[in-house]
């Protein structure tokens, strides 16, 4: 069978990179995604289940520490009134909460707990990505829309676990979570902010803002 085509920039036959008891990891040697094959993919069922499990809340102090390494930083680059979307807003809601307390205004997309489709067909002065990248099974379709939502000027903060060098990579917690099925570095994000002509600024741990300039 010939190796999976990278699901972020569509480079064919990228090497395997792991095998694992139940999945194999594919490595991009063009954007150095690793991923999971397609037909090792979780079933929707399978994801929702997971995620009910979740426990996230506003009113979890840890919670909103946790946030803090992205609200913090991206706050600080917005303007009074901004308004944003909170992509894989997820069943417990909080990023949002705390840039509405911060006086922004907020929107919320998930695909299993708020599918409002007409939300990606508008455009926001920032978008936030927290704990989702590892889990989207065509990640280059889901960031170029988002990308596409974005308005010029604007930000596209993220979180997500950045992968381990390779002789770690086997007993990475992050990898344990049969959800988790693409895994970004920090080679990942600067290829992506080349291909959108973009700033890419690391500002914590796992945690990467993309500014657009056109």
């Amino acid at each position: 069978m010939t190796n999976p085509d990278c699901p972020l920039c569509g480079e064919e036959t990228s090497p395997l990179y792991f095998s694992g008891p139940d999945r194999d990891y594919y490595r991009c040697h063009k954007c150095q995604l690793i991923y999971i094959s397609p037909d090792q993919l979780p079933s929707g069922s399978e994801e929702k289940s997971r995620y009910d499990q979740h426990q996230n809340s506003p009113d979890d102090p840890e919670y909103r520490k946790f946030l803090s390494r992205l609200f913090l930083p991206l706050r600080a680059r917005l303007l009074p009134g901004s308004h944003g979307l909170d992509f894989g807003s997820g069943p417990g809601p909080t990023l949002s909460v705390m840039f509405e307390e911060a006086g922004h205004t907020m929107v919320l997309y998930d695909h299993f707990y708020k599918r409002e489709p007409a939300v990606l067909e508008r455009q926001y002065d920032f978008i936030t990505a927290t704990e989702v990248l590892e889990h989207l099974h065509h990640p280059g379709r889901e960031l170029e829309r988002l990308w596409s939502c974005l308005k010029t000027g604007g930000s596209l903060g993220m979180m997500t676990g950045l992968a381990p060098e390779e002789d770690e990579f086997a007993s990475w917690y992050y990898i344990r979570d049969p959800t988790h099925v693409c895994f970004f570095c920090r080679e990942t994000f600067e290829w992506l902010a080349a291909r959108w002509e973009a700033e890419c600024d690391f500002v914590g741990e796992g945690t990467v803002i993309i500014k657009k300039y056109r």
